[in-house]
């Protein structure tokens, strides 16, 4: 089968098109055609080895992962023995290492059922992205109705997400976002836009009582000045380009687990995980018309190179998708 490998670290130019052994489902997994995948910040932090440090779960010297990619959504081919929510020709979805191919195994446990109102494209776009938006006000900040959310980064590929389940579970949101995504971050039902080209969130007086960010571009002062005195902060960035650096946004995410043990805000540092449960949650509101994946772009496989170059270097609204088949 075909896929995006690389064997060594550095820019897209290392990502190439080859010819894999295809993998067979084990006795709990399933073994899908993909028809789509989408890119994350993920794929080009692990492209290129950045931050250092996380070369410790990435491989020291080259990359443990040959095959890039996390989401995905295609037809179940094979099920193994153990499978019994799948079967070959279900239309599925979910969350797994090297998505970038023409065929994945995964574990029956991170596969859902495809929102039956998207297309293979729209239905890749959530796993990783939306999951981590749910876990993020869910889960961590337990957000409900009446509360006032900030996201900063509303126009990224987890802050679309971010911004309409913030709206669907009754909070009034914010979005900060640069000037060219005003109108996109204001379609998905944000109340309030700041740009940040031209104003700064964590210098007004207004106080929200979660502020969730997905950039990583502030300091934990910054983003604290902002919360409520018992306000919760929920950390999740790390979609910026840190050319290099030794921690890159680790080190805010360190700090702000030792801080969270001396303030009255509630800092939390969020570790997204896949789930059968999400998923299902996610095609549930899906298919209520309560999220709707935005796509900024969409390119052949071959040309994965070219997308990760642009989710990387031109900041993408949203999603940008890889069609496989």
């Amino acid at each position: 089968m075909k896929a995006i490998v690389h064997d060594r670290y550095g820019s897209p130019e290392v990502l190439r098109l080859a010819e894999v052994a295809k993998p067979v489902a084990g006795d709990n997994e399933v073994l899908v055609r993909v028809h789509a995948a989408t890119i994350n910040a993920r794929d080009w932090h692990a492209m290129r080895g950045d931050p250092y440090l996380a070369r410790m779960a990435f491989g020291l010297r080259a990359p443990k992962v040959k095959i890039r990619g996390t989401d995905f959504a295609g037809r179940v081919e094979a099920v193994g023995r153990q499978v019994t929510r799948f079967r070959p020709g279900d239309e599925v979805y979910g969350e797994v290492q090297a998505a970038f191919a023409e065929y994945v195994s995964v574990p029956e446990d991170l596969v859902g059922p495809k929102p039956a109102n998207l297309s293979f494209e729209q239905a890749a776009a959530i796993p990783l992205a939306a999951n981590t938006a749910l876990m993020g006000l869910r889960d961590a900040a337990h957000t409900g109705p009446g509360q006032r959310v900030l996201i900063n980064g509303a126009s990224g590929g987890v802050g679309t997400f971010a911004v309409q389940l913030a709206k669907s579970f009754g909070a009034h949101v914010t979005g900060v976002c640069s000037t060219r995504n005003i109108e996109l971050v204001r379609s998905l039902g944000a109340d309030e836009v700041v740009d940040y080209t031209r104003a700064d969130f964590a210098a007004g007086e207004r106080r929200y009582d979660v502020v969730f960010d997905l950039v990583g571009n502030r300091s934990l002062a910054d983003l604290r000045r902002a919360l409520t005195r018992t306000g919760t902060l929920v950390l999740s960035g790390g979609g910026v380009s840190s050319g290099g650096s030794l921690v890159g946004p680790i080190g805010l995410v360190v700090r702000g687990q030792l801080l969270s043990r001396f303030v009255s805000q509630r800092v939390i540092t969020l570790s997204a995980t896949p789930s059968r449960e999400n998923l299902d949650t996610l095609r549930e509101l899906a298919e209520s018309g309560a999220l709707t994946p935005i796509i900024d772009r969409t390119l052949p496989l071959s040309e994965t190179a070219e997308a990760i170059r642009y989710v990387e270097q031109e900041h993408a609204r949203a999603k940008v998708v890889l069609n496989v088949a």
